[in-house]
């Protein structure tokens, strides 16, 4: 049996900070919660990112709502991607049950249910929430680039589109502007491009085209558009001083991961593009946390992992904090592991020998310790139960330490319809971005050009066609005249008239015999 005392020490050492923290749980050592073996999380390390990990079931979610709440408290706002639709539970106060009663027994301190100041958001129309869109252009040619998987010379087709358009003040506001201008610079513009831009290989523009068309196909269209929501709307504090959660509600995007992934790496870019450089700083100024994280590298090229590694890198110095919630950390690409300063690894399940070898390589990717037999106890963990490590406040992992986490104290069920309802008619940010705005932007700029030059083309063909007519009549008309036979009918026709004219002023010619009669 360990030596319980050293334990406790070790633990009071590791998990006591000087800065503001969290209180999640209590250590447990031998199967037994230690009174006073507090764990904390700091915060002042809250934007070296984490990884909440576990099989189906173990309690991922409601570590994920205690850290959610734990920040809001702190003043700190939360951005939570909510795809399996169980998160907006956190509007509504908890509800104390005889289980949660004896938790707090067994690991201290009081359970007092809470709400907390929640804005859900969507990115589609069918779902209720504080609508969420960009631009195009605010997207940019190299992330879309990168989330169409484009090579070299496709990457640079694409720059140079973002160029002609931002030359001529046509702004890529939908992916139907971006559409157009494709199909404008393969057809009719082409010859106008090339003189200022150079040479387009149409087969680069049949490429792209056609994988654009494979996004939209999974929605991506939804989020295009103006007016485009700004991240800093994602960085509210209430008015009772706690930092506000906002939910994204993404549960349409389970079966489009291309989708989730290229929502995910435009918000964090937004992030890393607006808000100004940190350092280091007492907590975090704002921490996203990703649930069913392996969707976001289930369909990721190479050259998008890429780009979300980078991010994960530098966004640390905006004071942003991002946390992947998954089954297996073997879901997370181990150079984006690498990035991950806090760990919170909940039970996994060994059915098969393949599962064996997952659990072998999940307990190296932790620190060594004396207390515990990792490989065994990461299969034995009880729900509510996990292995937590972290970066302490200079920087260095803490020990291993099998944690009871507490219960969270907002409900751990959804709102229902009358609830949500009635949140997203106190939201200010609802009403905010409730109605789409189409301004005129490259599909339309491009149309009014090609209709302008197509009606001129039917007025020269019209003008062209009536010259040619009118030539034709006056050949037709002269040629009649010249004809003997009207000519001679129209001498005729001048004699009679002659005469009559003559006749009536009394200058015709020979006169009548009188009739007898007279």
């Amino acid at each position: 049996m360990a030596d319980q005392s050293k334990f406790l020490q070790v633990i009071k050492d590791a998990y006591t900070f000087k800065g503001e923290s969290i209180r999640i749980g209590a250590g447990v050592l031998d199967k037994t919660v230690v009174a006073g073996a507090d764990v904390f999380l700091p915060l002042k390390t809250m934007n070296r990112h984490g990884l909440i990990a576990g099989a189906t079931g173990t309690g991922k979610t409601k570590t994920l709502q205690v850290i959610a709440e734990g920040l809001s408290d702190a003043s700190v706002p939360v951005v939570l991607m909510d795809i399996k639709g169980d998160l907006s539970g956190i509007a509504a106060a908890g509800v104390s049950n005889p289980k949660m009663e004896e938790r707090i027994k067994l690991i201290g301190g009081e359970y007092k249910p809470s709400s907390f100041p929640v804005e859900l958001m969507t990115l589609s129309e069918d779902k209720k929430g504080v609508r969420m869109r960009a631009t195009v252009s605010e997207f940019g040619p190299i992330l879309l680039s990168k989330i169409l998987g484009l090579n070299d010379t496709q990457q640079g087709l694409v720059a140079m589109i973002f160029k002609f358009c931002d030359d001529t003040k046509m702004p890529l506001i939908d992916l139907k502007d971006f559409t157009k201008v494709l199909q404008y610079i393969s057809d009719e513009g082409k010859e106008t491009i090339e003189k200022d831009y150079g040479k387009i290989a149409t087969t680069s523009t049949g490429t792209i085209l056609r994988k654009v068309i494979e996004l939209q196909q999974q929605g991506a269209g939804v989020f295009f558009g103006e007016p485009s929501f700004e991240v800093d709307d994602l960085m509210k504090i209430s008015s009772d001083g706690r930092g506000v959660i906002s939910i994204i509600r993404v549960m349409e995007l389970q079966d489009r991961p291309k989708l989730f992934s290229t929502f995910m790496l435009s918000l964090l870019a937004e992030l890393y593009a607006t808000l100004p450089e940190e350092g280091d700083v007492d907590k975090p100024k704002l921490c996203l946390f990703i649930d069913e994280a392996h969707l976001v590298f289930q369909e990721a090229n190479e050259a998008l992992l890429q780009q979300i590694e980078t991010v994960i890198k530098l966004i640390r110095s905006k004071g942003v904090g991002i946390f992947f919630c998954t089954q297996n950390p073997q879901d997370v690409p181990a150079s984006v592991l690498a990035q991950l300063g806090l760990k919170v690894q909940h039970a996994l399940r060994a059915f098969t020998a393949a599962d064996r070898k997952v659990i072998k390589q999940a307990a190296e990717n932790y620190p060594e310790t004396e207390f515990y037999d990792v490989d065994s106890l990461i299969t034995e963990l009880g729900i509510g139960e996990s292995f937590i490590t972290m970066l302490n406040e200079k920087g260095i992992p803490t020990p291993l330490v099998h944690t009871m986490l507490t219960p969270p104290r907002s409900r751990m069920d959804v709102l229902s319809d009358a609830e949500v309802d009635d949140l997203i008619n106190k939201s200010k940010l609802v009403k905010k971005y409730a109605t789409t705005i189409d301004n005129q932007s490259a599909y339309e700029i491009i149309t009014d050009k090609l209709n302008e030059a197509a009606e001129k083309t039917k007025a020269a063909e019209e003008q062209a066609q009536q010259e040619k007519e009118e030539k034709k009549t006056s050949k037709d008309e002269k040629g009649f005249f010249d004809n003997p036979v009207v000519k001679q009918v129209g001498r005729t026709a001048a004699n009679v008239i002659t005469r009559s004219l003559l006749g009536a002023l009394g200058l015709g010619g020979r006169g009548r015999k009188k009739s007898g009669w007279f």
